[in-house]
C-alpha cells in the first residue's frame, strides 16, 4: 500500500464535486430527486476514475436513501498511485435540488487509507459540532441545556447570543423546544446537516453549535472538515428503525459508544464541496454562452479556500 500525500488529490476532489454540481444543477426544480441524484453520482464517478491512485469508498449516501450511489467498498481511480479513503454524497440536500430550495451541495471527503470510519449498517448518528474554542466542553450525554450553557461560556458569549442549528425533523421537536427555552436562537433547516456543520466551523458564518441526529455519511465528511480546522465533534450511532438497530448489533457495533471526531477521521483528511442551487455557503453554477462558473470550497490543513472555477467550451 502506497501512502498518500493528500494534497495531490485535492484537484481531483474538486473536479468531482464540480462535475456533480453541474450535473445536479440540470435537475434543479424538476421534482425528481432520484434523477438528480443519479446525474450527480454518474458525473462524480466519472471524475473520480481519473484519480491518480486507488480510492476506496468507505461510506456513501445512496444506500441510506435507496438512491443511486457510489457504493460502500467501491474502488475508484487509475490504480497507479497512493491508496486513500473516500466519504461521499454527490448530492447533499437532494430534496432541496428537486424543489429549487437553497442549500444543495455536491460533497466529498478524502482521508488517508484506513482512517475514515465505517459505520457498517448504521445510517444515522447523533452529533455535536462546535468551533475549536468549545471542543473541550461538549458531552453527548449532557442535557442540551448544559451543552448550550457550556458552549456559550467557552465562546465568551451570553446564552441569548448563541446560535444553534438543528434540522427540522419530527425526531428533533423536543430538542428544539428545550434549546429555545434556554434563550438561544435556533436555526431549523429542513435538511443538509453538512451545510449546518460547515457554518458552525467557518468563522465567516454566525452559527455556534450543531445538535441532533443526521446521516452517518454526512457525519464522516463533517469529521474530515472538523479535523482539518481543529474544531470539535462527537457522534454516536442513532438508528431510526428496529431493523437498523438489529443490523448494527449483528455487526458487533455498539449503540452506546461515543466517537470523537478524530476517531471518525483518524488521519489526515480534507473536505470539498461545490454549490448546486445556491445558498448561504456557495452559489449555484452559472452556465451561459459556453461558459460554466462553479463555486467550491476546500477545507484542508487549517485552511478554508473559496474557489471559483470557470470553464470555457
Amino acid at each position: 500500500m502506497q501512502a498518500a500525500d493528500l494534497s495531490t488529490l485535492e484537484a481531483v476532489a474538486l473536479a468531482a464535486t464540480r462535475s456533480a454540481a453541474v450535473a445536479g444543477y440540470a435537475w434543479v426544480g424538476r421534482n425528481d430527486q432520484k434523477a438528480a441524484d443519479a446525474a450527480a453520482t454518474t458525473a462524480m464517478r466519472t471524475a473520480l476514475a481519473a484519480a491518480p491512485g486507488r480510492g476506496t469508498v468507505v461510506i456513501g449516501e445512496g444506500e441510506k436513501d435507496d438512491a443511486p450511489m457510489l457504493f460502500n467498498g467501491e474502488v475508484v481511480g487509475t490504480g497507479h498511485g497512493p491508496d486513500f479513503d473516500i466519504a461521499v454524497d454527490p448530492l447533499e440536500g437532494t430534496s432541496f435540488c428537486a424543489r429549487d430550495l437553497p442549500g444543495s451541495l455536491a460533497t466529498i471527503a478524502f482521508g488517508d487509507a484506513g482512517t475514515l470510519w465505517s459505520p457498517g449498517p448504521g445510517f444515522y448518528m447523533d452529533k455535536i459540532v462546535v468551533p475549536p474554542a468549545a471542543k473541550d466542553v461538549v458531552d453527548l450525554d449532557a442535557p442540551p441545556e448544559q451543552t448550550v450553557a457550556d458552549v456559550a461560556a467557552a465562546l465568551g458569549k451570553d446564552v441569548a447570543d448563541l446560535r444553534v442549528v438543528i434540522m427540522d425533523k419530527p425526531r428533533h421537536t423536543e430538542l428544539i423546544e428545550r434549546v429555545l427555552r434556554t434563550g438561544a436562537a435556533v436555526q431549523t433547516p429542513a435538511g443538509g446537516d453538512v451545510g449546518g456543520a460547515l457554518a458552525v466551523l467557518m468563522p465567516t458564518h454566525d452559527l455556534d453549535l450543531l445538535l441532533g441526529v443526521g446521516g452517518t455519511p454526512e457525519g464522516v465528511m463533517t469529521a474530515a472538515a472538523v479535523r482539518a480546522l481543529g474544531g470539535g465533534m462527537l457522534g454516536r450511532l442513532a438508528p431510526q428503525r428496529d431493523d437498523e438497530a438489529d443490523a448494527i448489533r449483528a455487526a458487533g457495533m455498539s449503540l452506546d459508544r461515543v466517537y470523537d471526531g478524530t476517531e471518525l477521521a483518524a488521519g489526515e483528511a480534507f473536505f470539498a464541496a461545490s454549490g448546486v442551487n445556491g445558498g448561504p455557503l456557495l452559489a449555484r453554477p452559472h452556465i451561459r454562452d459556453g461558459t460554466t462558473v462553479v463555486e467550491s470550497l476546500l477545507i484542508s490543513r487549517g485552511q478554508i479556500r473559496h474557489i471559483t472555477h470557470t470553464t470555457f467550451d
